[in-house]
């Protein structure tokens, strides 16, 4: 998907392909439930959720992939060996399918970004 120009997340998910729609929302409804007290921002063409102005996380609907990124360092390092077994770039987190998605993962690591600030790379 080309870097999208809308103007809120639910615009957004009505411009991503169908096949992936509902696993975004999941994403985006795990965001909502574990980033109390972080603003829902479009940054970048993507969903993102920033805390005091710098964006922790984001997600998005690539041509070859669902990316969930994950701005905090900590948050990856406390994780290393289970981000070992994923598709991670320097903190992009690459889902080829959308069946593919550890959620459970994802939720963990909102949890973990979601208990304090930190440096954001």
């Amino acid at each position: 998907m080309v870097q999208s120009e809308a103007s809120d997340v639910d615009a957004y998910l009505t411009e991503v392909p169908e096949e992936r729609r509902g696993a975004l929302a999941k994403v985006r409804q795990l965001c909502s439930e574990e980033l109390v007290g972080f603003d829902e921002v479009m940054a970048y063409g993507m969903p993102a959720y920033e805390r005091d102005g710098a964006c922790e996380i984001a997600f998005a609907s690539q041509k070859q992939y669902i990316s969930f990124y994950l701005m905090r360092s900590d948050v990856r390092e406390a994780f290393e060996e289970r981000l070992a077994e994923q598709d991670m770039g320097k903190g992009c987190l690459r889902f080829r399918r959308p069946a593919n998605i550890d959620f459970d993962l994802l939720r963990d690591l909102l949890k973990a970004t979601a208990v304090r600030p930190g440096k954001v790379c």
